[in-house]
C-alpha cells in the first residue's frame, strides 16, 4: 500500500479568524442601529401614551368643565400601558384651564431620563433629548437627527 496523503478536513486557524473578523464587523455595524431601533419604538410608545392620555384628559373637561383631577384620575391607565417612560404631570401644571403631561424616559427599561415628552391642553409638543439628540420647543422629536414623529 502507499501511503496517500489524506484529505484535509476541517478548517484551519486563519479560516477561523477570518469568520470571527467578519461577524465582529457585522455585529460593530449592526448592533448601534437594533438598539437605536429599539430606542425609538419605546420613543413611540410614549408619544402614542401621551397621545391617548390628552384625549382622555380632554373628555374628562368636557364632563367636568374643568382640568382639576384628570391628572390623578386618569394616571393609573395610561401608565399601564407605557413600560420604558415613567407618565405624570409635573407638580403646578395642572389647573382648571390647562395642563401638562410629561414622560420620562426609565434607565431600568433602557430609555435615558433626559427624554422627557410633553403636550398641554393646546396640543403644544415638546421634547428633550439626551447629549446627540435635537430638542423641539414643537414637536415630538423620534428621531437622533431631529426628525418629529
Amino acid at each position: 500500500m502507499l501511503n496517500r496523503p489524506r484529505a484535509a478536513r476541517g478548517f484551519t486557524l486563519i479560516e477561523m479568524m477570518i469568520v470571527v473578523v467578519i461577524a465582529g464587523i457585522l455585529a460593530a455595524i449592526a448592533l448601534p442601529s437594533y438598539f437605536q431601533y429599539i430606542q425609538r419604538s419605546k420613543i413611540i410608545e410614549a408619544t402614542t401614551g401621551l397621545s391617548n392620555w390628552r384625549t382622555k384628559t380632554e373628555q374628562y373637561f368636557l364632563d367636568n368643565r374643568t382640568y382639576v383631577g384628570a391628572c390623578a384620575l386618569l394616571k393609573g391607565n395610561i401608565a399601564a400601558q407605557v413600560q420604558s417612560f415613567t407618565m405624570d404631570c409635573p407638580s403646578g401644571t395642572e389647573t382648571a384651564t390647562a395642563y401638562v403631561l410629561q414622560a420620562t424616559g426609565k434607565p431600568a427599561n433602557g430609555m435615558d431620563t433626559a427624554f422627557v415628552y410633553t403636550v398641554n391642553e393646546k396640543d403644544v409638543k415638546t421634547s428633550q433629548g439626551p447629549t446627540g439628540w435635537t430638542s423641539s420647543s414643537t414637536c415630538w422629536v423620534t428621531r437622533k437627527d431631529g426628525t418629529c414623529g
